[in-house]
């Protein structure tokens, strides 16, 4: 099946693009940036919700499931959305929705308003990174697009990791509802410079049809699996209200559904989520390559707290303090990478990255009650680096080695398994935790060392894992210039 046709390929002109595009692109990495850190800023910030609010804990991590689900309902919407409305009209509806759920969650009297606030930020966060990823697809030729995509590898990969550290400064001195204040400001300053910006740089199809089966199918599929990976955790603790295989099964039954609906549809240039785009082999490698990073991000990111607070006894601000190096680091080796992969293609950058990212990986199983902070810095450094170096090659060899017609579709996908990897790793990382934790408790061990004992297990694990995806990244490769901008042949 071809991946496209003549007609159906909207073809920007390269003098078509906008004179000002710097600006546009820095003012959506910061817009970006400020809802995806947001993600991040409830683990940390829960302990206080839940005292306040007088509420469970459970009830408590809604605040975080349900963002997640909301996210995972509206990302695959976002491929259509950008192919049937302009770019900008998009944009301000995104940050006029994360605003406004910034808003009602500064203003929360009680849970219910906060949960509201989360799950309209939630539908506007959804929409940033795929808008991102399309519009520099759209106005960056390929052979800048590394340097780029750098900037871009900034807001998904540090703004997660300074998220505790943020939270942890605020909540030193103010109330949780801060978090939210501060962010408001922000949010609004970016809607109104968008409002003067950001240009229609993209081309739509009017003609585009939505397909209301899929939309259901979608959030069945995508949520389903979401909301039982994310259950996994709390079902190894004994604490859940709904078996954990439910959701998995109506999960995974209607994802199959929700593709064979996609694989009839694209017939007709009619899905909401194209799935053409796998029919790209780089883009399909590169994906893989994706969500092993995220499964070994997120689940780094929830158990290194975990460690710090319960194992090494450090308190909130003492736990993002140690993560903002890792967190910077990322942050300034962006430019470096972007330039590079320029330069010499993915290769000499994913491979590294990877065996980096294993070797940390294999230093956190080393971890015990009596760790120098200075070793998980260290280790966390390394991580940071092994990282930061697979980001942006992965990121643009996979996007960049689509044709231009599927950029839309290809952001969506990206966003949708970057959401369902990072809870998927969480999971797997809580539940091994969990399930080791209370054996060794079983068998008589001290609260501290069995806790440590089962985050060695989960980092075991990942160790594992992200060794044997090394060998994947030696196939890596660099898109060929103007391969992006050629139509397939005809149906």
């Amino acid at each position: 099946m071809p991946l496209s046709d003549t007609a159906s390929t909207p073809v920007v002109p390269t003098d078509s693009r906008p004179a000002r595009t710097g600006p546009v692109i820095a003012l959506l990495v910061v817009a970006a940036f400020v809802v995806i850190l947001n993600e991040t800023t409830m683990s940390v910030a829960l302990t206080d919700i839940v005292a306040d609010l007088d509420i469970t804990v459970a009830s408590g991590q809604w605040l975080t499931t349900g963002f997640l689900l909301t996210m995972a309902v509206v990302i695959p919407l976002t491929g259509f959305l950008l192919e049937r409305f302009p770019l900008r009209s998009v944009f301000l509806a995104a940050m006029s929705l994360f605003a406004a759920g910034t808003l009602i969650a500064a203003l929360a009297p009680g849970f219910g308003f906060l949960l509201v606030g989360r799950i309209v930020q939630a539908s506007g966060t959804a929409i940033m990174l795929p808008l991102l990823f399309t519009t520099v697809l759209n106005i960056v030729p390929p052979s800048h697009r590394g340097r780029m995509m750098g900037l871009i590898s900034v807001v998904i990969a540090v703004a997660p990791a300074i998220g505790p550290t943020v939270s942890g400064v605020i909540l030193s001195t103010l109330t949780w509802h801060a978090i939210f204040w501060v962010m408001l400001p922000i949010a609004l300053l970016a809607l109104a410079l968008g409002a003067v910006w950001v240009k229609n740089v993209t081309t739509t199809r009017p003609d585009a049809r939505f397909d209301l089966l899929s939309v259901p199918l979608s959030a069945f599929g995508f949520g389903g699996l979401i909301y039982g990976f994310s259950a996994i955790g709390e079902s190894a603790s004994g604490h859940t209200p709904v078996p954990v295989w439910i959701p998995l099964a109506v999960g995974a039954a209607s994802l199959v559904l929700f593709v064979l609906r996609q694989l009839h549809l694209q017939k007709t240039d009619s899905a909401l989520l194209d799935l053409r785009t796998f029919q790209t082999p780089a883009f399909s490698l590169a994906i893989v390559l994706v969500v092993i990073v995220f499964m070994a991000l997120f689940g780094s990111i929830i158990l290194l707290p975990i460690y710090l607070q319960q194992v090494l006894g450090l308190d909130v601000l003492g736990v993002g303090l140690v993560l903002l190096p890792g967190g910077i680091l990322m942050g300034a080796m962006a430019p470096f990478v972007g330039n590079a992969f320029d330069r010499f293609g993915p290769t000499p950058l994913v491979i590294p990255g990877m065996l980096l990212a294993a070797a940390a990986l294999w230093g956190m199983t080393f971890f015990g009650p009596d760790t120098g902070v200075a070793f998980v810095i260290a280790v966390h450094l390394t991580l940071s680096l092994g990282l930061g170096l697979t980001f942006t090659p992965l990121m643009t060899s996979a996007l960049g080695s689509l044709p231009r017609r599927f950029y839309p579709y290809g952001s969506a996908t990206v966003g949708t398994l970057q959401q369902v990897a990072g809870a998927a790793g969480t999971a797997v990382f809580v539940a091994i935790m969990t399930v080791v934790t209370a054996g060794a408790i079983a068998d008589g061990s001290d609260e501290v060392i069995a806790k440590a004992d089962g985050i060695h297990a989960a980092f075991l694990v990942g160790a594992i894992v992200a060794t044997a995806a090394v060998a994947l990244a030696l196939f890596v490769r660099k898109p060929a210039e103007g391969e992006v901008d050629l139509p397939a042949a005809a149906h």
